[in-house]
């Protein structure tokens, strides 16, 4: 009996997962797609920001090490950026 009750239950969700019209599936696809894009978008946003953080740390880098050079050869500024 046991058998039987699941074996039914199992044909009924296989019928109801059948049932599904297309529409919803096309709805499931434009929905993914859709998430997709969005997720790539998103993505591209980050790198945009990550690049301009590094170069904005390579800029206060190269500021700092100027800063530094003509602290410790008592030249200007100019003159260790020449260098």
């Amino acid at each position: 009996m046991r058998k039987f009750a699941i074996a039914s239950v199992a044909a009924v969700a296989a019928l109801g997962l059948s049932a599904c019209s297309e529409t919803e599936s096309t709805d499931v696809e434009a929905t993914t797609e859709e998430a997709m894009d969005d997720t790539a978008v998103a993505a591209d946003e980050a790198m945009a920001e990550t690049e301009a953080t590094a170069e904005d740390a390579m800029a206060a880098t190269e500021e700092a090490a100027v800063e530094t050079e003509a602290a410790v050869e008592g030249e200007s500024e100019a003159e260790a950026a020449a260098e």
